[in-house]
């Protein structure tokens, strides 16, 4: 379990590795952590590991938004010919 706390911003990010997820002793952990934080008015933000692999999800991800950015542009292209035929 990795903890960061943003005093400026009154937020906590805790990032929870596969292990974390199924511990119950983190379980614990986590519930003393939101009640602490919770009485100096700070967010909370719980990360879980996932279990695909990062590189290729994002490359996956990346791909699909050139692919649609790409569907958009022509059809805004097509959007402006009609306009400018009329």
């Amino acid at each position: 379990m990795e903890i960061n706390t943003h005093r400026e911003s009154k937020l906590v990010d805790i990032w929870l590795s596969h292990e974390d997820q199924s511990s119950q002793d983190v379980q614990e952990r986590l519930q003393n952590i939101y009640r602490r934080f919770a009485e100096e008015k700070y967010t909370v933000a719980v990360f879980y590991s996932g279990r695909q692999d990062l590189a290729e999800e994002t490359g996956a991800l990346l791909r699909y938004n050139r692919r649609r950015s790409a569907e958009q542009a022509v059809q805004r292209e097509k959007a402006r010919k009609r306009q400018v035929s009329r």
